[in-house]
């Protein structure tokens, strides 16, 4: 999805892209003619927020932080929450859009629903932005993209498994929720969100989604993306019951100012770039 306003700023080549959940805020930002990483940011918050106190939170380092007092040539926010679902291409009607979401998530007559296109699949992605997050950034930045992050993390793990031959199901973590992006030899099989409070809460539902989809533990191959690292609880966990636990590549060609934590940390927000 694309918001504009007839404001006409004169473009740079730093580009933007930003991360919204309730749990947390992450930014970069890129200077597209060195190609070079000059920010990354991550605030986590010490509980979920609600929409209001969000709002607040970016409000505030928007206007502190001297990195974003800059012009940027794009910008891209990544809306990170639990209410999306996809629907194959063949089968949308715009017009029945409230219909196919209201199935698997709660929504209210006054949401907001927004959609993405997925060429890579031929689907189509149903969710509910922040709209309050939405109306802030146009209001500060002007033109803007936003996509949900499924989005970029379906479009980027397809890409990377086009040519697979097995099956795996990655599972991107950040602060008390998680996405799993289950394929099989290249094509999608499911993408879920889950919250968790306990390493128990986690383990539960990645052995859940392989159980509903008749996958083995002991052959599927899991890939972590993202706050996760070796030895840590989340990982020492799976790899208790699942025996092929691996982590995953941007494989990016970005030289970093601001190095991440690891080469597949911050995977959406970067590859939304």
């Amino acid at each position: 999805m694309a918001q504009t306003n007839k404001i006409s700023n004169k473009l740079t080549n730093l580009e933007l892209s930003i991360q919204i959940s309730l749990s947390g805020l992450s930014f970069c930002i890129l200077q597209r003619d060195s190609n070079t990483i000059l920010t990354l940011k991550e605030l986590n918050f010490s509980k979920k927020l609600n929409h209001l106190e969000l709002l607040d939170k970016l409000k505030h380092i928007l206007n502190t932080d001297n990195v974003f007092q800059n012009k940027f040539s794009s910008i891209i926010v990544l809306h990170d929450n639990e209410l999306s679902t996809l629907v194959p291409k063949s089968l949308f009607n715009e017009d029945c859009i409230a219909d196919y979401l209201k199935f698997n998530s709660k929504i209210l007559v006054s949401d907001f629903l927004a959609y993405d296109q997925l060429a890579i699949n031929e689907s189509i992605n149903i969710y509910v932005p922040y709209i309050s997050v939405n109306n802030f950034i146009y209001d500060h930045f002007g033109a803007f993209t936003y996509k949900h992050v499924s989005t970029v993390l379906i479009e980027e793990i397809l890409l990377i498994e086009k040519n697979s031959t097995s099956s795996k199901i990655y599972v991107n973590v950040s602060k008390n929720h998680f996405e799993t992006i289950v394929v099989d030899k290249s094509k999608l099989l499911l993408y879920n969100t889950f919250e968790y409070n306990t390493n128990e809460d986690f383990i539960y539902y990645i052995l859940f989604v392989l159980e509903q989809l008749n996958l083995n533990p002991e052959t599927i191959n899991l890939v972590f993306l993202s706050d996760v690292i070796e030895n840590d609880e989340l990982h020492s966990i799976a790899y208790k019951y699942i025996r092929n636990v691996t982590f995953g590549n941007r494989n990016d060609t970005f030289t970093y100012k601001e190095e991440p934590t690891s080469e597949y940390s911050n995977f959406s927000l970067i590859k939304s770039l």
